[in-house]
């Protein structure tokens, strides 16, 4: 049942039964709306562009228009409408889509260029449903997916194939205050906003305006970008903190 706070949602598998599958369960939830599905990344952005939706359940291998093309093309697509940064708004602003990728293997390669790409995270394909539910909700609360430990795993790993610099604060992050650097670093661990909160003695509300304030200063869309970013900019190193292997 549509409304306007429901959850739109798109699913993207090229292969019917799966798209079915994930589209009838989905619709099980009052506040989600399914609002269409696609064979392949093509109709994918297509459709996004018709309807608009919150969250894209995006398959990776498909023929013809892949998921991670179909990802970059849609969320340039968002970013060219001149949807916000902060990620703060989700499914009541209509600041998406978010997508989630979705994979039969926990360690696809394909996962990294698709994190690259903008994704908000991913599931697997055998994801029980209580867990895709709830990806979803948070996925369109502008949040990222990082709390299962494959796609922390996940992460460390997409990070040591990119080259790091050492030492002192990396000039990428020249425009965050201190405590920014401090929350952005935290983040990157793999720690909520409850537990950021915590090492840091200041308030959830506190966390949230520093994570708002640091992802619209370096550009990126989410969670999933700040985590990349720090890897990337060499704040934080693979294995730190809270990623473990």
């Amino acid at each position: 049942m549509s409304t306007d706070t429901a959850i739109r949602i798109v699913v993207v598998d090229d292969h019917e039964v799966v798209r079915a599958g994930f589209a009838g369960l989905l619709a099980t939830q009052a506040d989600f709306d399914v609002v269409g599905t696609a064979a392949d990344g093509a109709a994918a952005v297509r459709l996004c562009a018709d309807q608009a939706p919150d969250v894209v359940l995006m398959d990776v291998r498909m023929p013809g228009l892949d998921g991670i093309a179909a990802t970059e093309r849609i969320l340039s697509a968002r970013s060219a409408a001149g949807a916000g940064a902060d990620g703060a708004d989700g499914a009541a602003g209509r600041s998406g889509p978010r997508v989630l990728i979705l994979t039969t293997f926990d360690l696809d390669e394909h996962v990294y260029d698709a994190l690259a790409a903008g994704a908000s995270g991913f599931l697997l394909k055998d994801v029980t449903a209580e867990r895709l539910f709830d990806a979803v909700r948070v996925v369109a609360a502008g949040e990222a997916l990082l709390a299962p430990t494959v796609t922390r795993r996940l992460i460390g790993q997409f990070a040591r194939m990119r080259p790091r610099a050492e030492g002192g604060t990396p000039p990428e992050l020249a425009a965050l205050t201190p405590r920014e650097t401090e929350v952005l670093r935290q983040l990157a661990t793999g720690r909520s906003n409850p537990e950021i909160a915590i090492r840091l003695c200041v308030t959830e509300e506190t966390v949230k305006t520093h994570v708002s304030r640091l992802l619209a200063k370096l550009g990126l869309r989410d969670r999933t970008q700040a985590v990349v970013a720090a890897y990337e900019s060499g704040l934080i190193t693979p294995g730190a903190g809270g990623f473990g292997p």
